[in-house]
């Protein structure tokens, strides 16, 4: 992809994705935008659907909405409520934990800045850009499995890890597009330009991608 196309594909995206359901992150964002929120939902939501954790998540918040209510909680009571969700055991010890940590170092807020975010027990970089988007309206740059996937694809960078992907972005991505693209790729990527044998024929960026990485398409 050239680079200066990158103002047209997002352009592109923005029409397309509307089509699908917003990723349950960005409802509860949508809904409540309360740092917090999001980020107990973008916990609860790894290597989970989004219906299990929209289920989840409502069940947890209507018993606790906050660090202090949180903390109140046995664990065992948060396990009951957010299961199937994956890993729920050790996700419940993490909201627990996080939650003292907050109370105790950031006077029961969320943090604003990345690198605060980062020094919280469970939070990697994937959930701490989505906080400082969602949450806070800061530029930020969220790279999950599906934007690492689809830049790559494209051609637009050439990385091998989400990291090295996030670093490579925020070198070359206009800034404009630094919050919208996780929005837009993961319904993309969820719904059209799957992993394995993606709807090529039905892209409307096709003319701007390289296809790297496709052996098989539709």
């Amino acid at each position: 992809m050239n680079p200066k196309d990158i103002h047209r594909v997002i352009s592109i995206l923005k029409r397309e994705v509307k089509r699908w359901r917003t990723p349950v992150v960005g409802v509860v964002a949508n809904d409540s935008k309360d740092p917090f929120l999001i980020l107990i939902a973008c916990l609860l939501s790894l290597r989970t659907q989004d219906k299990t954790t929209a289920q989840a998540s409502q069940r947890l918040f209507s018993m606790a909405d906050c660090p202090d209510q949180m903390v109140r909680l046995p664990v065992r009571s948060i396990e009951r409520a957010i299961y199937p969700v994956g890993f729920y055991r050790t996700k419940a010890r993490t909201i627990k934990s996080l939650c003292h940590n907050l109370i105790l170092r950031f006077n029961g807020k969320v943090p604003g800045t990345l690198d605060h975010l980062l020094t919280l027990k469970g939070v990697g970089r994937k959930t701490a850009n989505l906080v400082i988007t969602l949450g806070f309206n800061k530029p930020g740059i969220c790279v999950d499995t599906h934007v690492h996937r689809i830049c790559n694809r494209w051609g637009y960078v050439k990385t091998r890890s989400p990291d090295e992907t996030e670093r490579v972005l925020r070198e070359k991505l206009p800034l404009e597009h630094w919050n919208i693209l996780n929005d837009l790729l993961v319904p993309y990527g969820q719904n059209l330009c799957k992993p394995i044998s993606p709807f090529c024929s039905r892209c409307k960026m096709s003319t701007y991608c390289n296809r790297i990485g496709v052996s098989k398409s539709r």
